[in-house]
């Protein structure tokens, strides 16, 4: 099977998933929050450093899950600023602040 190539945008929106879920994980190590989330360390490093830019939906759910975050946390602090719709931007703002939203990354 022949994958089609990412866009520039998908592949940032996997670097701020990533940089968010490394944030989210603060002091705790990477095999703690795979082992909570049901995955290897690997698949987590992976997401976390951009190389899998694109998990499937339930490997995200089960790191949120791990992690104390919402899906509307997650997509909302993982869409790129440009990206970002009112509505978005609303759900931002009733976030409770646990991670930092990061609009740096690379």
């Amino acid at each position: 099977m022949v994958r089609t190539p990412l866009t520039p945008q998908e592949r940032e929106r996997g670097e701020r998933l990533g940089a968010l879920l490394r944030a989210a994980r603060g002091e705790r190590s990477m095999v703690e929050v795979a082992a909570a989330a049901g995955l290897s360390a690997e698949t987590l490093r992976k997401i976390e450093t951009g190389r899998a830019p694109t998990p499937a939906f339930f490997t995200i759910a089960a790191l949120a899950g791990a992690l104390g975050l919402s899906l509307d946390e997650v997509a909302a602090m993982a869409t790129p600023p440009e990206e970002v719709t009112d509505a978005t931007l609303e759900r931002m703002r009733r976030l409770d602040g646990r991670v930092a939203r990061t609009d740096a990354v690379a």
